[in-house]
C-alpha cells in the first residue's frame, strides 16, 4: 500500500502515514505486480545506495593522491579514477531516479 498524499509505501496495515501523518483512508493498495516490483527494486536501489558511497569514498582517495601529487603518471591516474568514480555514482543516482519515477522505490 502507499499513501496518496506522499508516496510512502508500506506492507503493514498503520493508522497513519509514518512520513506525513495522513490517516489510513488515504493509503492505497497497491496490486500484486506493483508489490513485486517494490519488492525487487528495494534491494536494487539499496547497491544503488552502496555504490554510490563507495564511489565517493575512490573519490576521496583519489582527491589524498592527487594531493600528495607523487608524479604526473600518478597524478593523471588520480585524476581519471576521480573522473570516473563520479560518473558512476550519477549513473547509480539517475537509476534510483528512474525506479522512482516507474513507482519503484
Amino acid at each position: 500500500m502507499y499513501c496518496k498524499k506522499c508516496r510512502f509505501h508500506s506492507f503493514d496495515h498503520i493508522a497513519a502515514c509514518p512520513k506525513c501523518g495522513a490517516p489510513a483512508e488515504k493509503f492505497v493498495k497497491l496490486t500484486e505486480e506493483e508489490e513485486k516490483k517494490v519488492l525487487a527494486s528495494d534491494r536494487t536501489n539499496d547497491i544503488h545506495m552502496e555504490i554510490t558511497a563507495l564511489a565517493m569514498k575512490i573519490v576521496a582517495l583519489a582527491e589524498e593522491g592527487i594531493k600528495i601529487n607523487l608524479d604526473p603518471p600518478c597524478v593523471s591516474l588520480f585524476t581519471k579514477a576521480k573522473d570516473e568514480a563520479w560518473i558512476i555514482k550519477q549513473r547509480s543516482k539517475a537509476e534510483i531516479a528512474g525506479h522512482i519515477g516507474k513507482g519503484k522505490w
